[in-house]
């Protein structure tokens, strides 16, 4: 598959991808650990149909020291007995929030009280703020159809 578009060649798309991996980066302090991140984004890529970003961020995952197992389950979270009731609510967010012209209001009371049990109000405020980026991401990603597959741990940093 070649891209429509080389991102990283196309001074516009580079300029819009560099305010967006700024956005990314500003999340980097944030208490919500990383396994959680990596579910969070690796989720909302997998419903976007992104694999460029899966690639990336199942290989990251994998580097930090993520199982074979949960990285095979994340698509199935809910019938999984391998994550935790605070990563079950993150994934939820994450779900409900990339799926949000789905979902009449938006992500549901329901969810985002269940991540309020699990995570104080700056680590919501970080998840919300990473799937928001990722799924950005994602769609940028998908349009231009990036392919995926060379992706190496620490390519980006």
């Amino acid at each position: 598959m070649n891209p429509r578009i080389n991102v990283l060649d196309t001074p516009m798309v580079a300029s819009s991808l560099k305010h967006i991996t700024s956005a990314g980066r500003g999340l980097k302090g944030s208490t919500v650990p990383q396994a959680t991140q990596e579910l969070v984004r690796i989720r909302a890529s997998q419903i976007n149909g992104c694999g460029f970003c899966l690639d990336m961020h199942t290989k990251d995952a994998a580097a930090a020291g993520e199982t074979p197992e949960r990285l095979h389950m994340v698509a199935a979270w809910r019938e999984s007995t391998a994550f935790t009731d605070a990563e079950r609510a993150a994934l939820e967010l994450a779900e409900q929030g990339t799926r949000i012209s789905e979902n009449p209001g938006g992500v549901t009371d329901e969810a985002w009280e269940n991540a309020a049990k699990h995570f104080d109000e700056h680590e919501l405020a970080a998840l919300v703020g990473m799937i928001a980026v990722i799924n950005a991401f994602n769609r940028m990603n998908v349009m231009v159809r990036q392919p995926a597959g060379a992706y190496q741990p620490g390519m980006f940093d």
